[in-house]
């Protein structure tokens, strides 16, 4: 057999799960090298893959093209996309990839249309009965008097919590409202916020879902957090992807458990989460069950094969090199 190697996009600050690949390549004995893409020189990522290629933005006409030709360089079996702005425009060329040989772990145009604008998620979350936190009207809250703060305020189309800000009162949302691109308002909720990796197959079919209840975040990101086995919340989850037409990968759902014990979910990103590597440490081994499936096999996967009560504990760590290698 061919070397097995893999190319990651957006590789960025990935290095956890990156290395998860390597190990799962070592484990399961095939040769393959690790190829990262970035925009940028200074990706942490770039520096423990084998190869790196520096490649311009997603939107810049040339991007998928580049693409192409870094795959066909390092003969390229499997591609994983690592950020949300680079899903649709994957999606739109994932047969051009196959008839380079090339697998791209992404879902389809329609479901990347529907993760990537938070209005649209609501709508399908609304439209397949799904519990979800309402929209709200700005002005509407504005002009009521009585309004109970505090809500939430978001971007529609952002990513990494960037712009999410927890409204207080009204002389926050009139400023706010304004301030944050294509924001929407929508009630706050508390209670127990849970990430859910889940792992659809090539046939679309959920094998596994693993809720992981976020203890602390920094920069929109796990920093602590636990894997919890509520069967409740597998269930839902597996609800949730179930619906999403031509799902695949890893799926990471946002949900909320609510001190009555009702489950409303937020977000939905179809692609590996920043907290992924905890359900990886937890027995979730989706980087070998992905590999085994492109190689055609079917490896035997329980929805809840994984160990709970894991805990991870997110610190700094660094990379050092030399100026000269960053030129890359």
């Amino acid at each position: 057999m061919s070397e097995f190697n893999i190319l990651f996009t957006s590789a960025g600050r990935r290095v956890s799960l990156i290395q998860a690949f390597k190990k799962t390549l070592k484990d399961m004995g095939l040769t393959g090298s690790i190829v990262t893409a970035d925009s940028q020189n200074n990706a942490p990522a770039s520096f423990i893959s084998d190869f790196n290629e520096l490649v311009p933005r997603v939107k810049d006409p040339n991007y998928i093209s580049i693409l192409k030709e870094i795959c066909q360089k390092y003969d390229i079996k499997l591609l994983i996309p690592l950020i949300d702005t680079e899903l649709n425009t994957l999606a739109v060329h994932k047969e051009d990839f196959q008839k380079l040989g090339v697998t791209i772990v992404v879902s389809s145009i329609e479901t990347t249309g529907i993760c990537n604008d938070k209005t649209k998620t609501y709508e399908f979350f609304k439209k397949m009965g799904l519990p979800t936190p309402e929209i709200l009207d700005a002005d509407q809250i504005l002009a009521d008097s009585q309004a109970k703060y505090p809500f939430l305020l978001k971007p529609a189309d952002g990513s990494a919590s960037v712009g999410v800000t927890k409204i207080k009162n009204a002389k926050e949302l009139a400023f706010f409202k304004d301030y944050i691109p294509n924001a929407i308002v929508q009630e706050l909720l508390v209670g127990e916020e849970y990430t859910l990796d889940i792992l659809v197959d090539f046939q679309g079919q959920v094998r596994s879902v693993v809720p992981r209840l976020r203890i602390e975040t920094r920069a929109g990101e796990i920093s602590k957090g636990v894997t919890v086995k509520n069967s409740a919340l597998i269930a839902a989850g597996k609800k949730v992807v179930d619906t999403l037409p031509g799902a695949l990968g890893c799926i990471t759902v946002q949900c909320f458990l609510l001190p009555n014990g009702d489950i409303k979910f937020t977000e939905i990103n179809p692609r590996f989460g920043g907290g992924y590597p905890l359900s990886f440490a937890a027995g979730a081994n989706f980087p070998r069950w992905i590999i085994e499936m492109i190689l055609g096999k079917n490896p035997e996967i329980s929805i809840d094969g994984w160990q709970e009560d894991v805990v991870m504990l997110r610190y700094d760590d660094a990379i050092f090199l030399s100026q000269e290698k960053m030129g890359l």
